[in-house]
């Protein structure tokens, strides 16, 4: 896979799956950059700031402070072109309502239980 995204931005409040993704993310070339953040109060303050333009995002839904699902609400009151970029849920929640209320949100292109894989990374690629 040849970089198929400019920016990917992973956040997760899991340094232990950070650190597993994003080496899976640079050794996939998944993207030219690899954005890692550990918590969703300080990614939306990026993308507001305009510090980060991913074309994709691999969002948590389990965190402190600020869960995933909570991030999608701020995420939606943005003044960026959310359209240009793709969410993808990365979480190992079972929960069917986690997964139908990640479906049902227009920002999200899919739901990924963890962990992430090369074969998964290939099926996202563009």
């Amino acid at each position: 896979m040849t970089g198929s995204y400019n920016t990917c931005l992973l956040i997760d409040d899991n340094y232990i799956d950070n650190f597993v993704t994003r080496k899976l993310l640079e050794s996939s070339n998944f993207a030219k950059n690899i954005v890692v953040m550990p918590s969703s109060s300080e990614a939306i303050n990026s993308l507001r700031d305009g510090l980060v333009k991913p074309d994709v995002i691999f969002l948590d839904l389990r965190m402190p402070i600020m869960n995933g699902f909570e991030f999608l609400q701020a995420f939606e009151k943005l003044n960026i072109d959310k359209d240009a970029i793709k969410i993808f849920m990365l979480s190992s929640s079972l929960d069917p309502t986690d997964i139908k209320q990640s479906f049902d949100n227009k920002h999200v292109t899919q739901f990924i239980h963890k962990p992430l894989t090369k074969k998964i990374l290939e099926e996202l690629a563009p």
